[in-house]
């Protein structure tokens, strides 16, 4: 049986990621690929649960740490019960957000040391890295409009426009660091100039 692939989608809030998952989805069908749709922190019922403690606006004040050991904690269930045994089904697993989000959102957004982020990755997820992550990448207040037109905010998406900045520039960075599996696509362009990127990426992975 030959291993799936694991593609990711990143990206800061209302830059499209759920729209252009289903367009992924439904591409990769076209193409006769069994694919798998799943979400972080999530895709689990403990990890479901543990998201929903962590997108809680109403709760008690989460520490950093506890956050961040909450995103690894699902992440490892999620690795276990999802995205392992997929991937070795041949299927492939298509993700709305990974560590990566990790390394923006705490790293980036909290301050909190890559060094720690990068030992809970190593524990966690072994050698398991995405094939290719998909960076949609806009301006914060385009997408912060974009998020409020939404309805209701989350924990995260009350956070100072400050906070975002600083997830974009770390979001940046990973694309920065990894342009071989971080592919950054424009977000704030016309949605059918976005999907067009998008599948430019995805051949080269199919071939």
């Amino acid at each position: 049986m030959i291993r799936g692939k694991f593609i990711t989608l990143e990206g800061g809030e209302g830059v499209g990621k759920t729209t252009n998952l289903l367009f992924i989805k439904d591409y990769l069908e076209q193409h006769h690929i069994p694919v798998i749709v799943t979400r972080e922190p999530g895709g689990t019922r403990l990890a479901e649960k543990i998201r929903a403690l962590l997108l809680d606006k109403d709760s008690e004040a989460i520490s950093e740490h506890a956050e961040l050991l909450l995103m690894f904690a699902a992440r490892a269930q999620h690795i276990k019960h999802v995205i392992e045994p997929a991937l070795t089904r041949g299927s492939w697993v298509l993700c709305d957000r990974f560590t990566d989000a990790t390394y923006a959102y705490q790293g980036g957004g909290r301050n909190m040391k890559i060094s720690t982020i990068e030992c809970l990755e190593n524990l966690v997820q072994g050698n398991l890295r995405p094939d290719l992550t998909l960076l949609l990448d806009a301006p914060v207040e385009i997408g912060m409009e974009r998020a409020r037109e939404r309805g209701m905010l989350d924990r995260f998406e009350l956070e100072k426009i400050s906070f975002f900045e600083q997830v974009r520039r770390a979001y940046l960075l990973q694309a920065e660091l990894h342009p071989e599996r971080v592919k950054l696509i424009k977000a704030n362009q016309p949605l059918s100039d976005v999907q067009r990127a998008i599948v430019d990426v995805i051949r080269v992975l199919l071939r």
